[in-house]
C-alpha cells in the first residue's frame, strides 16, 4: 500500500506563488506581441483612410494656382508644386510690382512663350538665366529666341520644341502641351534691330493631372476652328485676350468663348498701349450674346485656386 501524505501550508503557498509568477512571466512575453499587432492594425487603419503624411489621397488634396501679372503674362503652379510662367513679361506697365516679382521668382520648371512679340518673350531670358528654365516653344520660335533673344541654348531642348497639333508630355505626365494655332503675326526684335521671323503665332492648351485644362490663346483673333478644341478635352479656364486693335476686341473674344465653351473665362491683354478693350464692354458682350462660360475677372498680382 501506498501512503500519501498532503502538503504543509508552506508547501501549498509556495505552489500558489509559482503558479503566479509563471501567469506573470507569459504576460510579460506575450506583451509585446500584444503591443506590435495592435500597433500593425493601427497603421492599417491610418494607411486606409489616407492619414498618413505620403499617402496619394493627401498629396492629390493640393490645388492648382494661378497668378495674373498682367498684359498675357500667368504663373501656373500644379499640385506637385511645379512651375511654369505663361508669356512672361511680368515687369509690364500695370503691375506696379513686377520688379519685385522678377525679384521674388526663384523657382521655374518651364516658360512657355506663344509668339516672338516683346510683350509675350517679355522678362522670359533674365528668368531662364536665374532659375534654369527649360523653354516651351514652337520650333521656330525656339531657333529665333535663342538666336536673338539670347535665351540659353541648353535650356531649349528637342523634347520641349513642337509645333501645331502636337503635344508635349511634361513633368512626369503631370503636365501635357498641346500647341493650338493663332491668327497673328510672330517676330522677335534686340536692341532695336530689324523684326526676325519667329514661326507662326499660337495658343497652349495646358492639361494639368488631377487639375484644370486651361486654354491660354496668345494673341488672336476670332477663327472658327476654336469650335474643334473641346471636341478633344473639355475645356476648364479660357484665357482671352480682349484688348483689341493687335488681337480680337470684346465682341469677338465673346464669340470665341462661345465656340471654346469652357466652365469659365478669365480676360486679359487688356489695360496696356492705349487698347480699348475692357473687362466691362466684355462682360456686356457675354451677356447679350447669351454666352453661359462664367465672367472671372482677375487683379494683378492676385492668385486663384483651381
Amino acid at each position: 500500500m501506498h501512503s500519501y501524505c498532503l502538503p504543509t501550508v508552506s508547501e501549498r503557498g509556495w505552489g500558489i506563488q509559482a503558479e503566479v509568477e509563471m501567469k506573470n512571466l507569459k504576460w510579460m512575453l506575450a506583451k509585446p506581441l500584444i503591443v506590435g499587432v495592435a500597433l500593425s492594425v493601427l497603421i492599417m487603419f491610418v494607411t486606409v483612410l489616407g492619414l498618413g503624411g505620403t499617402s496619394s489621397s493627401a498629396q492629390s488634396s493640393h490645388k492648382t494656382q494661378l497668378l495674373w501679372y498682367g498684359q498675357s503674362a500667368f504663373k501656373l503652379t500644379t499640385p506637385s508644386g511645379k512651375v511654369l510662367l505663361i508669356d512672361p513679361w511680368l515687369t509690364n506697365p500695370v503691375n506696379p510690382n513686377g520688379k519685385a516679382d522678377l525679384a521674388n521668382l526663384n523657382r521655374v520648371d518651364f516658360i512657355l512663350v506663344t509668339h516672338g512679340h516683346s510683350d509675350h518673350v517679355g522678362d522670359a531670358v533674365e528668368i531662364a538665366n536665374k532659375t534654369k528654365a527649360k523653354l516651351v516653344t514652337t520650333y521656330d520660335l525656339g531657333l529665333a529666341m535663342v538666336a536673338y533673344n539670347k535665351y540659353p541654348k541648353e535650356l531649349v531642348e528637342f523634347d520641349t520644341q513642337g509645333n501645331f497639333g502636337g503635344e508635349l508630355t511634361l513633368l512626369n505626365n503631370e503636365v501635357k502641351v498641346t500647341f493650338i494655332p493663332a491668327v497673328h503675326s510672330s517676330s522677335v526684335s534686340s536692341d532695336g534691330s530689324p523684326a526676325i521671323y519667329a514661326g507662326n503665332p499660337g495658343g497652349f492648351l495646358i492639361s494639368v493631372k488631377n487639375g484644370p485644362v486651361i486654354y491660354h490663346t496668345g494673341d488672336t483673333d476670332l477663327f472658327g476652328d476654336m469650335a474643334l478644341i473641346p471636341k478633344f478635352r473639355k475645356v476648364s479656364l479660357m484665357l482671352a485676350c480682349i484688348g483689341g486693335k493687335f488681337t480680337m476686341g470684346p465682341q469677338r473674344a465673346a464669340e470665341a468663348v462661345k465656340l471654346v465653351n469652357p466652365t469659365t473665362v478669365i480676360p486679359m491683354h487688356y489695360g496696356t498701349f492705349n487698347l480699348p478693350g475692357t473687362p466691362q464692354q466684355f462682360a456686356q458682350e457675354l451677356k447679350s450674346q447669351g454666352v453661359k462660360s462664367r465672367l472671372r475677372v482677375m487683379k494683378v498680382d492676385e492668385t486663384l485656386n483651381l
